[in-house]
């Protein structure tokens, strides 16, 4: 390995490209999908309105030049086309310059969602997503030799990922540091998946075993990816087999997806014994830009590393509007209680003790007790996962919730098509209301005797029956 190219690396670069592609592709289209309900011009947090408020440099975007719900789209459906072309290996056939432009192009339509994307796209595997993407213009296509410094750029952002959500463990909830915190996580997490009831009912010292596992892997591992090779590899390839653990026991959008795939884009062909394809020296051009931003990330990276080593450790914070050198963490504290928001409506013009209330049902969330957690990750639930928030603070509604219980009350068709269980096809109903339920999953027995995955108790209310144009009614 010379400290300009890196031959051995072209089997993680293809990974790379095709892993990284298929996910912006998934990220693209659940953009696409969501647009109308959450960010349109009449959406729950309207960009229009977002972007009157915000200054262009502090969320750099190209809809600041100018907005309309069908530019959104179109920039939407272009992303995804060239995400499409990345996944299926046809960018990497490309000339360097125009492989480069492919991605730089992928990155700023991407970017520029997110800048606008306000609560809906304010998690970290947005973030990281955007780093990736960004890294991913460096690359180079399937010709050429992999750079060794885009290769280190690979590692520090692995590292940082890992790192990150090892420390903010360790400094956050005291669970994580008597192995307990799994006794909880699988039922409390924000969208568990169809495994998780089965990872709940683990043996305890199993969760142990999974928690002190976890610590090994994101706090000491990370190290050994600045090792030589064969070190590095088997050092990523354990990071992958954790992340596979990870999408197993629940839904986290594509964070886990992405971070496999970043782990692989580190494995060295040559320790499995496969040679190098013939491949050209970089374009002198392109060596140069690479090490331009190589300096560049260097520099940007201070602000991540002082947040490693500082015991006011932040979870996910940007440093610069372009998301480039972010730090990243997950879960530094777990919920022993799990509490959901349920809004229920009510066909009844006039408000009695004998009025029948139905309620919606959202896609990723548990509703109907009897109905198992879907798979749903990759893919992201947007709504399905801010409504987790919601019933974890009123913080969390501020701004959408509200517009949330009108839209439902205008049967508002962009919304409706976000709801798994309409119980109103065929108009609004006439009052909402919304209550808090804790749920916990159903014991071996409970499952046995009901069929329920959940059980639910009632806490309270949190919002009282209301109807358009009128304030709430209290019963």
């Amino acid at each position: 390995m010379e400290w300009t190219s890196y031959a051995d690396a072209w089997l993680g670069r293809a990974i790379y490209e095709h892993g990284l592609g298929l996910l912006l592709l998934v990220a693209f289209v659940s953009s696409i999908a969501q647009f109308r309900a959450l960010l349109s011009s009449t959406g729950l947090l309207p960009i229009p309105a977002y972007l009157k408020a915000t200054k262009f440099w502090a969320r750099p975007s190209i809809f600041g030049a100018r907005y309309s719900d069908a530019i959104f789209l179109t920039v939407a459906w272009i992303g995804a086309g060239l995400a499409a072309l990345t996944a299926t290996g046809l960018t990497a056939r490309l000339p360097w310059w125009a492989h480069t432009a492919v991605w730089a192009a992928m990155w700023l339509l991407y970017l520029s969602i997110v800048n606008v994307g306000q609560r809906w796209y304010g998690f970290m595997w947005e973030m990281i997503i955007c780093e990736a993407t960004f890294v991913g213009i460096f690359v180079g296509p399937a010709s050429t030799t992999p750079s060794t410094l885009v290769v280190w750029m690979l590692i520090w952002l692995l590292i940082r990922i890992e790192l990150g959500a090892g420390l903010i463990k360790l400094r956050g909830d005291s669970c994580w540091r008597d192995l307990t915190c799994l006794d909880f996580h699988h039922e409390t997490q924000p969208m568990p998946g169809p495994l998780s009831w089965h990872f709940h009912h683990l043996p305890k010292p199993l969760h142990r075993m999974e928690t002190a596992a976890n610590h090994v892997v994101q706090l000491v591992v990370p190290f050994l990816l600045t090792a030589p090779q064969p070190v590095r590899t088997w050092a990523a390839l354990a990071i992958a087999l954790t992340q596979a653990w990870l999408v197993l026991s629940g839904n986290f959008a594509w964070v886990n997806f992405l971070t496999i795939v970043l782990a692989l884009s580190l494995v060295d062909a040559s320790v499995f014994g496969v040679s190098a394809p013939s491949m050209t020296a970089p374009d002198p051009a392109a060596q140069g830009v690479v090490i331009a931003v190589a300096a560049v990330v260097l520099v940007l990276s201070w602000w991540p590393l002082r947040n490693l080593l500082s015991k006011r450790q932040r979870m996910n914070a940007r440093y610069n509007p372009l998301l480039i050198c972010s730090s990243y963490g997950a879960f530094g504290s777990i919920g022993r209680v799990r509490r959901e928001v349920v809004i229920e409506g009510t066909a009844d013009r006039s408000l009695s003790a004998s009025s029948q209330w139905l309620e919606y049902e959202f896609y990723g969330k548990p509703g109907d007790v009897r109905r198992r957690p879907p798979q749903v990750a990759p893919y992201h639930l947007r709504l399905g996962w801010m409504l987790w928030f919601a019933a974890l603070s009123p913080a969390y509604r501020i701004g959408w919730f509200e517009r949330l219980l009108a839209r439902l009350l205008h049967g508002d068709p962009a919304l409706l098509r976000m709801v798994r269980v309409n119980p109103f096809p065929d108009g609004p109903p006439a009052y909402v209301r919304v209550r808090l339920y804790d749920y916990r999953f159903t014991t071996r027995a409970e499952r046995r005797q009901s069929g329920a995955w959940w059980h639910r108790d009632l806490v309270g209310t949190v919002n009282d029956p209301r109807r358009l144009r009128e304030p709430p009614v209290r019963t």
